[in-house]
């Protein structure tokens, strides 16, 4: 049984339709990339799967169980985690309350131990805060973690929001553009990351990237939106070579 599945999703704003019978099959572990020229409707798939909006058709599954026009914070904690295009991070927060923030769905202490201290409440906050700098040690940002997030140069900013993200203990991991904004050597640190995450975790990772080398390079297998539709779908030599893809969103020169 595949671990996500989007059978016929369409959605409408308006008179426009932003998505046309999508579908998507994705397994435990797998690596799925979702390319497509801006407006394609990428980041709306993302946030039709994830809670925020509601298609107007179709069907989602997630660990056998549908999740059609559930909350966002309740597809989270069935353990769809998820990053944003925009970074949503908070102004006033360090990095460590960032990702501890996260943990709070794990958290069963309730008010009476919120306000009394109780030993469960001190082992569970100790808990989270271990789970976060072991997080924030894999991604390589524990030296900043009693930094307010602001601060922080771009990467590192990517990096914390990835850790957050973790710390829901997804079962799959969906990265809207994970390198925009970044340097050549830290798109190569993402890369890494990213794999290191996949290796550890073995969860199932869907990505939105402009850059194909990286799309390329990481996913077993890829989509290509244009106008809402997928118009190809295949392993990344597949994609490369697709006369459709070509055209529509490599234009002229196929991809090196």
């Amino acid at each position: 049984m595949a671990l996500l599945s989007v059978k016929e999703m369409t959605h409408r704003f308006g008179g426009l339709v932003a998505v046309n019978s999508y579908n998507l099959t994705l397994e435990p572990g797998q690596i799925m990339g979702l390319i497509g020229p801006n407006g394609a409707g990428k980041t709306t798939i993302f946030n039709l799967i994830t809670g925020i909006y509601c298609p107007t058709e179709g069907k989602i599954t997630f660990n056998g169980q549908e999740i059609t026009g559930l909350r966002p914070h309740y597809i989270a904690s069935l353990g769809l985690g998820r990053t944003f295009q925009d970074l949503r991070l908070w102004r006033h927060m360090t990095v460590l309350e960032h990702v501890k923030m996260a943990r709070y769905s794990k958290i069963d202490y309730g008010f009476t131990g919120a306000f009394l201290g109780t030993p469960k409440r001190k082992k569970q906050e100790a808990q989270a805060t271990e789970v976060a700098m072991s997080l924030l040690e894999m991604l390589g940002v524990d030296s900043l973690a009693d930094q307010v997030v602001l601060n922080l140069p771009y990467g590192a900013q990517r990096r914390v929001e990835m850790a957050r993200a973790l710390a829901t203990d997804p079962k799959v991991l969906f990265l809207d553009e994970p390198t925009v904004g970044m340097t050549p050597e830290e798109l190569s640190q993402m890369i890494q990351i990213i794999r290191t995450v996949h290796q550890k975790f073995g969860l199932a990772i869907f990505l939105i990237e402009h850059r194909l080398k990286f799309v390329m390079e990481l996913c077993q297998r890829i989509q290509t939106l244009v106008f809402g539709q997928v118009i190809a779908e295949g392993n990344p030599e597949e994609i490369q070579n697709n006369p459709k893809v070509i055209e529509a969103y490599l234009g002229e020169e196929k991809l090196d």
